[in-house]
């Protein structure tokens, strides 16, 4: 669906291309990270989805779960040097839109 999609393929790429900015050992003072960030955000994305469309089959919901799950194990293992760090802001602001961007692509698998 969109996890083996040129798009999403393309948006890893960016990602491993855009490691620079997690190289930076500055720490935030936030409790939150890394992993808690893109999990709560593509949670939050995978809700939005379900009630953006509510007439989804149920099959379907399953599905775009999966995938969910498969976007996250992706992300730990492009980031996993830093999953365990507190994000500085320019990292937290960068995961939120590309995250963002995935749920792009969901909404357009969907339409």
């Amino acid at each position: 669906m969109v996890v083996e999609s040129e798009g999403y393929i393309a948006l890893i790429e960016y990602l491993v291309e855009s490691l620079g900015l997690f190289e930076a050992q500055q720490q935030s003072g936030g409790e939150q990270t890394i992993e808690d960030l893109v999990s709560s955000r593509v949670a939050s994305n995978l809700m939005a989805i379900c009630e953006q469309n509510p007439q989804l089959d149920p099959k379907l919901r399953f599905m775009i779960m999966q995938e969910a799950d498969a976007v996250v194990a992706d992300l730990e293992e492009v980031l996993s040097a830093v999953w365990l760090r507190a994000p500085t802001p320019a990292q937290q602001a960068f995961l939120e839109e590309f995250i963002d961007l995935i749920k792009n692509l969901f909404d357009g698998a969907i339409s």
